[in-house]
């Protein structure tokens, strides 16, 4: 989860620099699968290896998963076409045996539901609907069931590419650090829709600049804050790029600053864009292509911001659709959504750049990884 990674960057950072072997403990790792279930693995930050336990919860179509910050709930989407088949769904973690207890679902309000996210406290879970355009905000109850929608956001509007953009097509929310905004990318619109946000009533308001624009057509996709909360980076679908944005905190507004692209000069392929995430320790910024099957890395400029390429890995699968770094920094799981694999690297933490480690695990058709530290 990206906001969890940015509220531990000190404690990632920190752990970065322990020497191989150092942590006893293990990480859990859950999958979201496009399928029928969310997977389960046991993670060494040691050695690296990733070891299945097998399936966590039976659901349909959940695409996308989230931990809640206080480490014991899960929560994940049904990524169905119909409303009828569009919830939010809440799990209990039981970490020491690696399974989900379901505790209790919301509709989502909209088609094609397609992320969920928290504020820092774990007080809401915000989700986006892709099919409809729309934002919802969900507040949460102590025992981590899902409670009644306290604020949704119709998106209007369209862009350049009749196939893909003749609506709005809501692909992410993320909270700004603060918790005070809340911005959300639309892929059909070409915008990055910003909120003012109350985590106590659950409640949004556009907010005053309404949006930031990425280029017409690119198909603004994910957003991640730096972990200094001075920058922020959006990953464009159909662009194929990143967008380095300035953050004024103050305001809640973006200003872009630079625009680089995640395919190697010259491509000609079909290739589409999937994730983006920071390093915790701010160094680099990762983004994910589906078709060239690849992760671009960039250092990021500790003045301005601005990124510069340093590598483009393989995967060793593909479609990757999503990867996450685990909480010492030191590794980055892949999901190779098409090839049924999720593939292991480990990260140069002053650099930020990925080696390979040969180690991978069987996955039914994963599009999503989450990791959770467990006791």
């Amino acid at each position: 989860m990206k906001y969890f990674h940015l509220a531990l960057a000190s404690l990632a950072g920190a752990l970065a620099l322990w020497p191989a072997g150092a942590q006893a403990q293990q990480e859990l790792v859950f999958v979201g699968s496009g399928k029928q279930n969310i997977e389960s693995f046991r993670f060494d930050p040691g050695t690296g290896a990733l070891t299945k336990i097998g399936t966590a919860a039976e659901l349909a179509n959940p695409s996308f998963l989230s931990i809640a910050p206080n480490h014991k709930f899960l929560y994940a989407i049904n990524e169905g076409q119909s409303e009828a088949r569009c919830n939010v769904n809440a799990y209990a973690i039981d970490a020491a045996a690696g399974k989900l207890t379901f505790l209790n679902k919301q509709p989502a309000g909209g088609t094609v539901t397609c992320y969920v996210e928290f504020d820092s406290a774990g007080k809401n879970a915000l989700i986006a609907n892709y099919g409809s355009g729309s934002f919802a905000v969900f507040p949460l109850a102590a025992n981590g069931e899902l409670q009644p929608v306290s604020a949704f956001m119709q998106d209007k509007g369209s862009s350049t590419n009749p196939g893909r953009q003749s609506g709005p097509h809501a692909h992410c929310i993320v909270v700004a650090p603060g918790d005070k905004f809340v911005f959300g990318c639309d892929l059909g619109t070409d915008k990055v829709m910003s909120f003012k946000f109350d985590p106590d009533k659950g409640t949004l308001v556009p907010n005053e600049p309404a949006f930031a624009p990425v280029k017409a057509g690119f198909g603004s996709r994910h957003i991640a804050f730096h972990p200094n909360s001075r920058w922020a980076y959006v990953i464009s679908e159909m662009g194929s790029t990143i967008t380095a944005f300035s953050y004024d905190a103050s305001a809640g507004a973006l200003h872009e600053i630079q625009v680089i692209s995640t395919l190697p000069e010259g491509f000609s392929g079909r290739s589409t864009c999937a994730e983006v995430a920071v390093h915790p320790n701010g160094k680099a910024v990762y983004g994910s292509n589906r078709g060239d099957d690849s992760i671009a890395v960039y250092s990021c400029d500790p003045e301005t911001g601005r990124l510069t390429f340093l590598q483009r890995m393989p995967t060793g699968g593909k479609t990757p659709r999503n990867f996450e770094i685990d909480l010492t920094g030191r590794w980055l799981l892949a999901a190779n959504q098409q090839s049924n694999t999720v593939v292991v690297f480990s990260i140069d933490p002053a650099t930020g750049q990925l080696k390979p480690t040969g180690i991978e695990a069987p996955s039914d058709t994963p599009e999503c990884v989450r990791f959770l530290m467990a006791p």
